[in-house]
């Protein structure tokens, strides 16, 4: 009993740093933070994927998660963030002739999928894994880095991780003035959901553990993406709100597709409000959220 008190004060102790290095104020992300370790430990549980828009804070619960696993759990765990395997600026020049469109990083077909799912097989397997290392201030590769062997678990991150193609009648209609003025026939949209629909990415995104965030609207989503923008300014390319506006606009159709179609699929979703707190918590963990548990 007594090795059992000390296991759950170390793992609360960690959890507060950690939430506290995040900047992370919400009260109910220490019991959600416990629980959620509980079920990632379970031994079916290898691969834990984690979704949600741009800025809705996704990498920084896999880091709080990651570190709370390996300090109060001694358990190496590594991870694995789609936005460094984006296709290199110059890959991605040459898809343009499949449509211009292409040049901007983000949609399915924008990524180096086979490199990803190499990277976490090696890892599941327990093997060493090479992985690149990507700069959006560049907008493109800035080197590589080793993850080591011997990882127990395997986080996986990304904006649409978990998506599925929309059904074709979806594209029929632009979502917004970008697609309506550089995808008037609806090339673009239609191949990247053909890639979306590949199995390459449909392989990645097969975890055994998803956690989806969802935002509260899509409006919600530029206020968190321009707040992101701020907080890690890269210097000279830092884009201004109305870039961040037209930036996201490659993003909206899969985002509001997912925000329709992901919480019925998900193994886990937090809700957020606009203040990025938690509104809601659905899934099967043990965890109290306001005066009932989460289901």
């Amino acid at each position: 009993m007594e090795a059992v008190i000390i296991l759950k004060s170390a793992i609360d102790t960690v959890i507060v740093e950690q939430l506290a290095q995040a900047q992370i104020t919400d009260p109910a992300y220490p019991a959600l933070l416990k629980a959620l370790v509980a079920k990632v430990m379970l031994g079916r549980n290898k691969t834990i994927g984690f979704s949600g828009s741009q800025g809705s804070g996704k990498s920084t619960l896999v880091r709080v998660l990651k570190a709370v696993l390996e300090q109060a759990r001694a358990t190496p765990v590594a991870s694995l963030s789609l936005d460094d395997f984006y296709k290199t600026r110059s890959a991605r020049a040459k898809m343009m002739t499949e449509h211009p469109m292409f040049q901007v990083r983000g949609v399915p077909g924008t990524h180096d999928i086979d490199l990803m799912q190499q990277a976490k097989l090696a890892l599941c397997a327990g093997q060493a894994a090479q992985v690149p290392v990507f700069d959006k201030g560049l907008d493109d590769r800035a080197g590589t880095m080793t993850i080591p062997a011997g990882s127990e678990k395997v986080l996986l991150e990304g904006w649409c991780l978990g998506a599925l193609p929309e059904p074709a009648r979806r594209l029929a209609t632009p979502v917004n003035r970008l697609e309506t003025e550089q995808d008037p026939h609806g090339i673009w949209r239609q191949r990247v959901n053909e890639y979306l629909a590949g199995q390459p990415y449909q392989q990645l995104f097969t975890v055994d553990y998803w956690v989806y965030l969802k935002a509260p609207n899509f409006e919600a989503i530029l206020d968190w993406r321009a707040e992101q923008e701020a907080r890690f300014n890269q210097g000279p390319n830092t884009m201004t709100r109305s870039e961040i506006q037209a930036f996201i606009g490659y993003y909206q159709r899969i985002t509001q597709w997912m925000l329709q179609d992901a919480p019925a699929r998900a193994d886990l979703v937090i809700t957020l409000k606009p203040d990025h707190s938690i509104a809601a918590v659905q899934g099967d963990l043990e965890f109290s959220f306001g005066s009932s548990k989460s289901s």
